[in-house]
């Protein structure tokens, strides 16, 4: 079914648009930090590739789901227009809050620190403060060019996935075939130094390396020929991520082993330097620092929807609910989340801790709305039977559950990973209860 509030919004991305922005989002800085924690919970090679190819079903799985989802209720507030037809006003208010201070607020300030981590390794400036600096360069930038306008966005965004896939493909080349032959017979010897983890830890490492894939929901009255673009950029994207991340991770044991992986601190530019020497840790440098900027654009990019949908359905946040027709963008959106962001990078430069803070501040948060919108499936199968669905979750209801059980394991192990950190994000989630207990009650002074 098409919202008519939607009418508006210009049908100008196509399959490409959906892959590029899906990939651009998944495939950041951690497929170059987290390989060596997964390679040092598991007992062998082979269990740490079994890891990522059960990490890319799961994602599958989902896909499935919100391929029915998106294509059934096409809407830029994605999750947001989900939750508020299954579920009502409240949780689709409290996730658009959500979102806007914590979530993908948090995601963008991470993943700018992760530029400015490694853009300091290149080029450092401001002394200790260099990360942050540039993490604050990123978001501004990046935000004001979205405001811009859509096909500024979408071009920008097609060339950084681009580099970053092309710099997957140098690494795997490096590890496959460029490491000189005693480092490989270490691979083998190495395959069978295990770490001494577990293979349930290992999984939560890979399923948050395979994280922001639902982003695409955002662009669901976007999307021009949506039945057909949207699925096939949903499953082509996730194909072709989790081809990206078995050959990364061969190449990886290929090149260090095991035990090698496990235990380095910075795999990439360790598989570079035996590859390369020293020149081939600058070029895993700048490697990261494109992937970096390219998720974060794809979050700034996908990010504003959910603001702009809910400044559409609640008057005190209408200024949010503007779309610049001129630029095709959520312009009112892009620029408060764009300060919201720089907010909480300043946090993180206060604690000197950034990309860990914004780990522990957006996980729990994140996984607990996720497995909500599985179970939004659930309800609207029921209540909405004649909504037409161009595309339906084969085997229903075994693939939705299946998702929603992983969602649950996600969330119990992000609280145990994150700790007391947990409590910050989740503080602020709550923090959106007298907002919403303030607009119900002008509701009802309005109705009566």
């Amino acid at each position: 079914m098409n919202d008519p509030s939607q009418a508006r919004l210009a049908s100008s991305l196509s399959t490409v648009d959906v892959v590029a922005l899906t990939v651009g989002v998944v495939i950041g800085a951690s497929v170059f930090e987290t390989p060596a924690l997964v390679a040092g919970n598991t007992g062998s090679g082979w269990a740490a590739l079994l890891a990522w190819t059960l990490g890319g079903g799961v994602s599958i799985v989902g896909a499935l789901c919100y391929a029915e989802l998106t294509t059934a209720y096409p809407h830029a507030g994605g999750d947001y227009f989900y939750f508020q037809r299954a579920f009502g006003d409240w949780l689709a208010f409290l996730f658009a809050w959500a979102r806007l201070v914590v979530i993908q607020t948090g995601s963008i300030a991470l993943l700018a620190f992760v530029f400015g981590d490694y853009a300091t390794e290149l080029w450092p400036i401001g002394a200790q403060y260099s990360p942050s600096i540039y993490a604050a360069l990123a978001v501004a930038g990046l935000t004001l060019l979205n405001a811009l306008g859509v096909r500024q966005g979408k071009h920008l965004q097609r060339g950084l996935t681009v580099a970053t896939i092309v710099g997957l493909l140098v690494l795997i080349g490096a590890g496959l075939f460029l490491v000189p032959e005693s480092a490989g017979q270490a691979a083998a010897t190495g395959a069978s130094d295990g770490g001494g983890g577990s293979f349930g830890m290992a999984m939560v490492f890979v399923l948050l390396t395979y994280g922001g894939w639902n982003e695409a929901a955002y662009l669901s009255a976007e999307v021009r020929d949506l039945s057909r673009n949207m699925t096939r950029g949903l499953l082509g994207s996730l194909g072709l991520i989790a081809g990206l991340y078995l050959l990364v991770n061969w190449a990886y044991l290929q090149g260090l082993g095991l035990a090698g992986m496990a235990g380095s601190e910075v795999v990439a530019a360790d598989l570079m330097r035996a590859a390369f020497g020293a020149p081939g840790a600058k070029l895993i440098s700048l490697l990261v620092v494109a992937a970096a900027l390219s998720s974060t654009n794809a979050t700034i990019f996908t990010g504003a929807r959910t603001s702009f949908a809910l400044g559409r359905d609640v008057r005190f946040f209408r200024f949010l609910g503007r779309w610049d027709a001129d630029t095709e963008t959520p312009a009112n959106a892009l620029l408060v989340q764009g300060a919201v962001a720089l907010g909480l990078v300043g946090v993180g430069a206060w604690t000197r801790q950034g990309f860990e803070a914004m780990v522990d501040y957006t996980a729990p948060v994140f996984w607990l709305f996720f497995g909500l919108a599985g179970a939004a499936l659930f309800v609207l199968r029921r209540i909405e039977p004649e909504t037409d669905r161009p595309f339906r979750v084969p085997l229903y209801p075994a693939v939705p559950l299946l998702f929603c059980a992983a969602c649950l394991y996600m969330l119990w192990s992000s609280v145990a990973y994150a700790g007391a950190g947990a409590l910050l994000g989740v503080g602020v989630l709550l923090a959106g209860i007298p907002l919403l207990a303030l607009r119900t009650a002008r509701s009802q002074e309005a109705s009566s």
